[in-house]
């Protein structure tokens, strides 16, 4: 059979403490000008298959989305921000020499407005986020932490807010 295998019913995302999350993207601002924003668009797959060789590095899921023929982006899913950052800054890593070219490439004055880039971090506390699935397969926040029954964590949005994990408690208590 083809796909993923379907979790009958809901479910929610097992995800205990904060949740760390990256956008980020690319935009095809000149489609004519493919040697500059094909580079860019090839980059992506490099940086997810390093870390996917690398679990220790701390992603724990991502999910390829476009939003237009021109726009493109990844949702990312962190175990903290701090490895995050260590990621985009190891100088033994891709992230980081691509960012050099770029960075170069922007003081010499060769960066022509081709192709745009973008990214969004997001550190969201326990208790401001939360998670349903109906018959779907584990997906995003549930592919990247887990996923569990419903009523584990309550069977309104109210409830999955105001659910607190041990680990949070402990930690406020």
């Amino acid at each position: 059979m083809f796909g993923k295998t379907v979790v009958a019913g809901r479910t929610t995302a097992a995800a205990e403490g904060d949740v760390v999350v990256l956008l980020i993207g690319m935009r095809i601002n000149h489609f004519w000008a493919v040697h500059h924003w094909l580079p860019v668009f090839m980059a992506m797959p490099r940086m997810l298959r390093e870390l996917g060789r690398a679990p220790d590095r701390g992603l724990l899921g991502h999910v390829l989305l476009t939003a237009s023929p021109r726009t493109y982006y990844v949702v990312q899913y962190w175990e903290s921000r701090e490895k995050l950052y260590a990621y985009a800054h190891s100088p033994e890593m891709f992230h980081h020499r691509a960012w050099s070219i770029i960075n170069r490439k922007e003081k010499a004055g060769k960066n022509r407005q081709h192709v745009g880039l973008w990214h969004e971090a997001y550190v969201t506390p326990e208790g401001a986020y939360e998670a349903i699935y109906a018959d779907m397969p584990a997906f995003g926040l549930a592919k990247a932490h887990g996923q569990v029954p419903l009523e584990r964590r309550g069977r309104t949005a109210k409830d999955r807010f105001a659910y607190r994990s041990e680990k949070v408690t402990e930690e406020a208590g």
